[in-house]
Parts: structure tokens; sequence; C-alpha cells
């Protein structure tokens, strides 16, 4: 598993063709079954002990050859270490360990993808401790997970259970083999649906938290419900410690489902691109806005090469719906587009200066996004009420800061940690780019900006990235 430190509270993320057909029917099965006062799920466990597996993983290293000079036979004489051929460096076998989840009859696997990153050799271990070699039919780092498919044999299998349909507070079995000691079966509650950690590739993520115990070793195992239905596949741990605190993390089997089929069928993942910079609607950002409520999707910014823009899409527009599913933050508005396929058209609802409209976009395939920024020379001035020193942005600048050459705005040098500016989140190196929806290229055009309100949104672009921000003078 991976660890991810995380600052703000001292802790750490432990990451711990042909479609498949879904198997999402299943027999019921009490849940748990109470005999003589005492509550088990031992049939559950019984039926889906024989799906969860065992991955082990081996890549070979080469070690490198530190002196390649000393292979002159007269160096190796001078320096009294005989006139043998010198010893050749040993290759280092690296080792990994996880789980995995069996989810055909004819041998293909879901685990994580950095259980198997870089893997040269995978064998699956069964709970029984029967072995066999299987080969890598695809990976996605973006959501962290891969495909394997076993050499031979007809296996059991883990029919797929409907993630959508999860509710916090359903009780949850999570099956793997936590630190290599064997097949373990935890048991818990959904703690909590739509959580996002930062530490996948891709941000692509929805994860169902839950509270059962997940150590290192569970990684692509297991997590199911009472029906014995998989609605997870468990992919990281929050802790300070690298152990279980409660606070684990799994791939919806939804997703897991749409990933799967695509590596099956076309060996990677296609995901929908809209082509724009998103950010949570906050109560301040919409009074600043204008905006009555804050439902939606804020645009901070739109790819200039993107699908979005093409379609009229700007920045400040606020996203509400999608195909007429009601969008409430960015994390769910971009898995909804990336789990849509390239070239479909959509129709956005969204708000613009007060006005409900509707777009459509036809959109594009997921690749890097270039964010634009508007396009003075001068020494650092004070931002007066903002508390902020600032220097228009120049070409020197911008090439400094990794922005493209016809960038403007305001380089920000110096915040007044007690300012307005500050309060807002803002950051020396940030470039204010708009304030009051004003473009701004001189501390004249800011203090203009500034005259008209008692407060300040700001369009502040941040390595690349660029966001709104409210501050009250």
């Amino acid at each position: 598993m991976r660890i991810l430190l995380a600052v703000a509270v001292a802790t750490a993320l432990i990451s711990c063709n042909r479609t498949i057909e879904p198997q999402r029917s299943s027999p019921a099965v009490s849940a748990p079954i109470v005999q003589n006062g005492q509550q088990s799920f031992a049939e559950v466990v019984e039926r889906v002990s024989p799906a969860v597996v065992t991955i082990r993983s081996e890549r070979r290293v080469r070690a490198p050859q530190q002196f390649p000079f000393f292979n002159d036979p007269m160096l190796r004489e001078f320096f009294g270490l005989g006139r043998g051929g010198p010893q050749a460096p040993r290759d280092q076998i690296q080792r990994g360990l996880g789980s995995g989840v069996i989810v055909s009859e004819d041998g293909y696997v879901l685990t994580n993808h950095h259980v198997i990153d870089g893997a040269q050799e995978i064998t699956v271990e069964f709970a029984e401790g029967r072995t066999q070699k299987a080969r890598l039919i695809g990976s996605d780092p973006p959501s962290d997970l891969a495909v394997l498919k076993m050499s031979s044999g007809r296996h059991a299998t883990l029919p797929l259970g409907d993630s959508d349909k999860v509710r916090v507070g359903d009780v949850v079995l999570a099956v793997g083999n936590p630190l290599g000691i064997g097949q373990t079966v935890t048991s818990g509650i959904i703690s909590a649906k739509g959580r996002r950690t930062g530490l996948s590739d891709g941000s692509f993520e929805d994860f169902l938290q839950t509270d059962a115990a997940i150590n290192r070793g569970n990684s692509g195992g297991a997590l199911v419900n009472t029906r014995g239905e998989l609605i997870g596949i468990n992919s990281q741990i929050l802790s300070p410690s690298g152990g279980n605190i409660g606070i684990g993390f799994a791939i919806p089997s939804n997703m897991a489902q749409e990933v799967r089929d695509q590596l099956v069928k076309r060996g990677k993942v296609q995901r929908g691109q809209l082509g724009i910079f998103t950010q949570q609607l906050t109560e301040e950002l919409a009074e600043s806005l204008g905006l009555k409520d804050t439902a939606g999707v804020l645009v901070s910014d739109v790819d200039r090469n993107g699908a979005a823009i093409k379609a009229g899409i700007r920045r400040g527009d606020v996203i509400r719906k999608i195909d007429n599913e009601v969008v409430n933050n960015p994390n769910a508005l971009r898995n909804k587009i990336a789990m849509t396929s390239p070239g479909t058209e959509v129709t956005i609802t969204l708000l613009r200066e007060g006005k409900e409209q509707q777009i459509k976009v036809k959109l594009g395939e997921a690749q890097p996004m270039t964010a634009p920024s508007e396009g003075g020379d001068g020494a650092p001035q004070q931002g007066g009420r903002l508390g902020i020193s600032v220097q228009p942005v120049t070409p020197e600048i911008a090439r400094d800061l990794g922005l493209r050459p016809d960038v403007g705005g305001l380089l920000v040098r110096d915040v007044d940690p007690s300012g307005a500016a500050a309060e807002a989140g803002v950051q020396p190196g940030d470039v204010i780019i708009e304030a009051n929806r004003q473009p701004i290229r001189t501390t004249a055009d800011l203090q203009k900006a500034l005259e008209r309100s008692g407060q300040a949104v700001l369009l502040i672009n941040r390595q690349g990235r660029t966001f709104f921000v409210t501050a009250r003078p």
C-alpha cells in the first residue's frame, strides 16, 4: 500500500475485446443469522471467500555497475583487484503483496493498479494455498484498478452489487489478505459515500468509506454487502501509523465494472472530457456572485482546446445539471463526465448572469488540459485594502512561473497575514487575473474594480490552475 501524508491532521493515506456480463443477482442470504442470541455472517463468508484471492507480484531490478572502468585489466592490477573479471552486480527482486477478486468463471480478476504496478510476474494464490499464474490484461492508474486473467480452470466468482444503492449505515464485510497472514474477514458499516482523497493518479475518485478493518495487503480485496455481493474494491486507508484506525476507502463496484469492461475490451480506459476547471460553490462565493443558493458547480476556467469552450461555456457559469441529473460538487460532475464515452452529446443546464439555459456539448476524450489565462512592467505595489503587495506580470515573470508569455494580471509578491486576502487564502506567487469580473493588468485596474463593491471576488491563477475566492476588505 502507498502512503500520502496529510499535513493538517498528521496522518497518512495508504493505498491500501469482449465485455464480461455483470452478475448482479444472487440468492438472498439472511444476514446476520441469529442463533442462540448470537449474530453470524458465516453463510455470507462461505459464499464470498473462494472468490477472494491473494496477489503476489515480482519484478527484477538490475543493480547498477558502479565502477565500469574496473573492467580494464591494468586498472584492476593497479588497485589490487586481481586479474579476474569484475564481479557482476546481482539483480534484485522486488516483491509485492495484495488481494484480488475473481469476477468471472473463466478467471478474470479485479485488483488495484498499485498492487501490480511494474510487475513482471504475477501469481494468484487461493485461500486453500493453491496458486496459478496470471497475466495483466490492462491497468488504469486514474482509478487505481487493474484486470488480470488466470491461465486456466473454472472459478468461483463474486456477483456484482449496485454501489449506487449503497446507503450510509449499511453493514459490510472486508475480505483480503492483510499483512500476508492469510485470508481475513472484518465487518463494519458504510461510513460515507462520494469521498475523494486525491491520492489516485487522475483523481477519478468516488470512494465508499468504511470502518471495517483494512490493513496493508487488503488492497484489491473485496468489500461486500450482507447479500454477498461485491460493492467495492478496497484501495486505501487513512492512518497515522500504517495500521487500521477505522477509516478505509473502497472503489465503488459500478466504477470498477465500467473500468473492467473497457480494460477487457480494449486494454485501456477511454473517458469523456468537458474541458473545464471547476470549484465548489460556497455561501460566500454565491453571495459575492449574486446567486440565490449554492446549488451547482462553479466553472473557474475553460480549456482553450476543449469541448466546453466550443459549445459556448464560459468562466463564471454555474453548472447545475448534466442530462437532467443534478450535480452539486466538482467530483460528482467530473466522474459523471468521465464515465460517459467520448463523442457523446450531453445537455448541460447552467446558470449565467442569473438566467438558466441549456447547452449541448459533444464530449472530447480525456487528456491533460491547458487553462487559458488573460494577457506591464513595474515594481511591486501595495494592494491597499486587500493587504497584498503586487506586481504586473511581465513575459519574464510569466516564464519564471511556468505560465504562457501572454499571461497578464498581477503577481502577488507578499501577503499581510492579518489582511483580507490572507483570510481568503491568497498566497505569494498567486496571479490575480480578475477582480469583480473585471480583467486586471495593473494596480489601477485592481483599485478601480474594488471601488465598485464592498467585497472582492478574485480570480486567482495558482501554478496554472484558476479558481475564485472572495475577500472582504
